[in-house]
């Protein structure tokens, strides 16, 4: 079953999820790096100049890095499934990203496979592994 464990926690790890989103739209690094657990890992094999990222700190100095390759981005999540089993969860969620680069406008979606714990009744990402699926790129405004 996609959906399991303590509706709770369960809305609390989407919530975690749609804080992450939300301030990826409004490229809020702060925000952002703090959804992660301290020693986290950020798994992107899609993108091999990034690739695998590891411990709060890091990741979000990465990110702030490659943000600047996404400007004016629109970037939305949701859930496939949440499993929870105590302090600790599995997710599969899904994004998609919209931004225009060099007149191009780009339309990416993509798979998350991600771990939560819950740290000090706080879900935080543990690990997330990053998979293109559709990629869209066409001339600005079709």
């Amino acid at each position: 079953m996609p959906f399991t464990g303590p509706s709770e926690d369960r809305l609390a790890i989407r919530e975690l999820l749609e804080t992450y989103a939300d301030a990826v739209t409004r490229r809020d690094a702060e925000t952002w790096g703090a959804t992660w657990a301290e020693d986290a890992e950020w798994s992107l094999p899609d993108y091999p100049e990034l690739g695998t990222t590891k411990g709060r700190p890091a990741i979000v100095a990465m990110w702030i890095e490659a943000m600047k390759a996404y400007p004016g981005i629109m970037f939305e999540a949701w859930p496939g499934s949440v499993e929870v089993s105590g302090d600790s969860a599995v997710m599969r969620s899904y994004t998609s990203e919209v931004y225009d680069q060099d007149g191009i406008t780009m339309r990416d979606r993509g798979v998350y496979e991600d771990t939560c714990v819950k740290i000090d009744g706080k879900w935080l990402f543990k690990s997330r592994s990053f998979r293109n699926i559709h990629r869209q790129h066409a001339p600005r405004g079709v």
